[in-house]
């Protein structure tokens, strides 16, 4: 079977470093921390007590306040972001037929903040259940993308990815499949997360799964630095319209890039930790290079999954280094997580749109934070450490694992 080509036409995102992708993409490149005291609630007894925010975000602005009310901020997150792709894809009533029209988005969690808050005021309560009418529709991970699509009328297949920290990437996997196949034109796609609250700092935190660099966020989030301690908690949330070649081009749209391929593995080790040699990231690395129909030689740039965590930086580094071989000292590596925190289920989106940006601009963001070598990392890797690195980035690769030993990553290409 020959499958149809993907695109990029359109792109949106919402996260700490920036409010849209220019300038989320102006935060990457000069190495702009996203960490700061948690301000969505008082954490002032919890061990970490900073994160990564999405700074100066009134969803009233974007929304009716009446409506905005009834969704939850992962939803909020992600009604924005939609808005900024389907405007800048130029998707209007009269250039495409909704039928035609899907979305799939990913979340790690959903609306925690809304089931926190309905938990803790009844238990507050008298025992009587008064709960609000909204808490069920707005706490369900799908419905973002019901959400997304009753606000545009795509019509198309509409559903959510949940696989963790991999949730948006594999929602693009899904949407990369649906187009090859012929069962949608156009399909909008990617992730949203926010869980800067109570229960999730406070759960990951029992984990001792994330940083507790109190005394200074701006440089917590450290990946492939001697002294990371752990993941620093992101939100926000980013949309991209993935479309049929030919599709795009009989509408005049602009084309950022090429989609060419992804791939989907399990370690089957560990529910929170990685297989110690990188198993499964080799695997799905090694998959989707073979989806794509490259080699790895072909490969400029990886965008890691680089969380910052003492385990899952080697093990992936292991991984790359046995998929690429040499060739894994002569591309770029890395971890966007060291500027916008870790964004779990939105993280594998916003980072696609890094390697996209990297495509079209010729330019890698660094890894920033690092202050002491790691002698268990091979020193020969390039891992962008503190500076913006231009150079040709005619492939990109961008890597996500999650919590269940879940890896997905997708390829993306300059298009010509």
């Amino acid at each position: 079977m020959e499958f149809k080509r993907i695109v990029v036409t359109g792109m949106g995102a919402l996260t700490p470093l920036g409010n849209t992708v220019d300038e989320y993409w102006s935060g990457l490149i000069h190495g702009v921390p996203g960490a700061a005291p948690i301000t969505l609630f008082d954490a002032s007894k919890f061990r970490t007590r900073f994160a990564c925010e999405v700074k100066n975000f009134d969803p009233t602005q974007f929304l009716d306040k009446k409506e905005a009310r009834k969704v939850d901020r992962f939803t909020q997150f992600a009604l924005v972001a939609s808005d900024q792709a389907v405007s800048d894809a130029g998707l209007t009533r009269e250039n495409i037929n909704p039928d035609r029209i899907g979305v799939v988005l990913g979340s790690g969690i959903g609306g925690l903040i809304t089931f926190q808050n309905e938990v803790v005021d009844f238990a507050k309560g008298d025992g009587t259940p008064r709960f609000n009418p909204f808490f069920i529709p707005k706490m369900i991970l799908d419905i973002a993308a019901g959400q997304i699509s009753m606000r545009h009328n795509f019509r198309g297949p509409n559903y959510a990815v949940v696989s963790a920290c991999a949730s948006s990437t594999n929602a693009m996997i899904d949407a990369i499949n649906l187009i090859r196949l012929g069962k949608a034109d156009i399909i909008v796609t990617g992730g949203s997360e926010a869980v800067i609250s109570e229960a999730g700092v406070g759960g990951f935190n029992a984990m001792k799964a994330m940083s507790e660099r109190n005394d200074d966020p701006a440089t917590a989030s450290r990946p492939y630095d001697k002294d990371r301690d752990g993941f620093v908690m992101g939100e926000g949330a980013g949309v991209l319209i993935f479309e049929e070649l030919e599709h795009a081009k009989k509408r005049g749209a602009k084309i950022y890039c090429e989609v060419i391929g992804g791939g989907a593995t399990a370690d089957a080790h560990h529910i929170t930790a990685p297989h110690p040699d990188g198993l499964g990231a080799k695997n799905v690395m090694t998959e989707a290079l073979k989806d794509a129909g490259i080699q790895p030689a072909d490969v400029d740039y990886i965008n890691t999954h680089g969380t910052s965590t003492p385990l899952g930086d080697i093990a992936e580094t292991k991984a790359i280094i046995e998929v690429f071989g040499d060739h894994a000292y002569e591309l770029n590596i890395s971890s966007t997580k060291s500027m916008t925190g870790h964004c779990l289920g939105a993280a594998g989106v916003i980072e696609a749109i890094a390697c996209i940006k990297s495509v079209v601009h010729n330019m890698v963001p660094p890894t920033i934070n690092h202050f002491t070598d790691d002698p268990e990392l091979d020193p020969r890797l390039n891992f962008t450490f503190n500076k913006a690195q231009e150079r040709p980035v005619n492939i990109a690769l961008s890597n996500t694992f999650g919590f269940g030993g879940h890896n997905a990553c997708v390829i993306v290409k300059k298009y010509s």
